[in-house]
């Protein structure tokens, strides 16, 4: 059997970190005057309680982890986190079952943003910090997680950013501290820095701290029910800048604040993403314009918002942009399967793997025309291996596949067509809101029956861990030694 001390150790730690940083939002309810802060406490007792426990239990001398526990603490990491991220909302006053608070955290999380909380703008400020909190801890995970984790692992094409510094699992999470120290001092300083920006532009300093850490994940909780409808247009361009700062591969910020800025300016997925974004954009500005009669100025912020904000995942909404017309509504749904680039806090197929999928395909096309040339791919101006080929390959396939099942699940439960749909490509793509009148941008996910919310509770996961990382646990084989 697989030795899985390692893992629980490294989960222990995790969990008192976790009770430590629940008593951050219990500092917010006390100077709020909201009594609401004792759930915190008794969470934060409970996930310490777990967590000294695990350490004690399995601590031992010389721990490394190995490649197939590597892929076990990946996975059982993030659900242990949300199981236990889940207990303020369920002792808050909001009275919300285990598995809605279940589905809560793991939106948290994994930087999802779909929410079943109704009446955001008299929750308690604990569990709207906490919401956030969550999200930015979820966000600078994720980025230590795909740049030091998944090159080690092979997934889904990753490797193609692996360095030396992460030769092997058993460097990874000596190297990985090393990494997020430098990650976490940019990723702090943006989150500050567009915390005063907001807070400049007349935004409540509450509501500026919390969509500073949303926005910078790109996870789109809010603390309003409008969400961004709520706020002026300033607001929505601020947010939109925000948001597009946290697309972008997070090592390229640490080059930038060395005074080296052309990694960031010649990266080829850098400039694909701006430039699908930026067509996406035009597109459905031209039909706001055209087809439903806005004038230029308001036609612009929305299209700017509202499509930066699917693409990337973030999932804020200022209307019901579903409901725009026919083609809008094809191309955000479209959009949410796109994601933003490798190593940052967005979520989706990622920019690079259409990259290598087309750079590949165009390569099987020229062979065709001249079967005895000699065709390499090209990423980023380096061959693209067979190996890196074959992951991405294999990885859109399985994503495809996971959306496919994950769509019929729900369909099984009861719900309708674009309902299932919508919320599968959302859960899988970690994007948010879904499409259609009952979790639409307007929506929430309270409706839906407890068996679908477990179903995409499952679905953030496998989509926020590439997907291999999940499904390589259900082989007989792995538990074997």
């Amino acid at each position: 059997m697989l030795d899985l001390r390692p893992v629980f150790f490294i989960c222990g730690v995790l969990l008192a970190i976790l009770a430590l940083i629940m008593l951050v939002p219990v500092v917010a309810d006390l100077s709020l005057g909201e009594e609401d802060w004792s759930a915190f406490v008794k969470a934060a007792g409970v996930t310490l309680f777990v967590g000294i426990s695990l350490i004690l239990a399995n601590r031992a001398e010389g721990f490394r982890l190995n490649l197939r526990q590597a892929f076990a603490f990946t996975v059982l990491s993030w659900l242990i986190i949300a199981a236990f991220s889940a207990l303020p909302f369920a002792f808050s006053k909001l009275e919300m079952s285990y598995t809605d608070a279940f589905f809560e955290a793991m939106s948290g999380i994994t930087t999802t943003g779909a929410t079943v909380i109704i009446g955001l703008d008299n929750a308690p400020p604990g569990i709207l910090l906490w919401r956030s909190i969550l999200q930015w801890l979820g966000g600078i995970g994720i980025i230590v997680f795909a740049l030091a984790f998944l090159p080690v692992l092979r997934v889904g094409g990753m490797q193609l950013f692996r360095t030396e510094a992460f030769e092997t699992p058993e460097k990874v999470l000596p190297r990985a501290a090393q990494l997020a120290a430098g990650i976490g001092a940019v990723y702090i300083g943006l989150t500050m820095l567009t915390a005063t920006v907001l807070w400049g532009a007349q935004m409540a300093p509450f509501d500026a701290v919390n969509h500073a850490m949303t926005s910078i994940a790109t996870g789109g909780f809010s603390t309003r029910d409008a969400s961004i409808g709520a706020y002026p247009p300033s607001i929505q361009w601020i947010l939109f800048g925000a948001m597009i700062v946290g697309s972008l591969p997070f090592v390229f910020y640490i080059d930038a604040v060395r005074g080296r800025f052309d990694p960031l300016a010649k990266d080829s997925q850098v400039r694909v993403f701006l430039g699908v974004l930026a067509v996406a954009v035009l597109l459905v500005f031209l039909w706001l314009v055209f087809d439903r009669g806005e004038s230029m100025g308001a036609a612009i912020t929305k299209a700017a918002f509202n499509v930066t904000s699917v693409m990337t995942g973030t999932g804020y909404a200022t209307e019901g942009f579903d409901k725009w017309g026919p083609f809008p509504f094809a191309m955000f749904f479209l959009l949410m399967f796109i994601g933003g680039c490798a190593g940052s806090t967005t979520c989706g197929i990622k920019i690079f793997r259409f990259q290598v999928a087309y750079a590949v395909g165009r390569v099987q096309v020229s062979r065709l025309m001249q079967p005895r040339g000699v065709f390499i791919p090209y990423y980023n101006r380096q061959p693209i291996t067979d190996e890196v080929a074959q992951s991405v390959m294999g990885f859109l396939l399985f994503f495809v596949l996971s959306y496919g099942v994950l769509a019929l699940l729900l369909g099984m439960t009861g719900l309708d067509p674009i309902t299932a749909l919508s919320g599968a490509a959302s859960a899988i793509a970690n994007v948010g809101p879904g499409l259609g009148p009952i979790i639409g941008p307007e929506s929430s996910y309270t409706g839906l029956n407890d068996p679908a919310k477990w179903l995409l509770s499952a679905g953030m996961l496998i989509g926020r861990l590439e997907i291999f990382a999940v499904l390589v646990l259900f082989l007989p084989s792995f538990w074997k030694e």
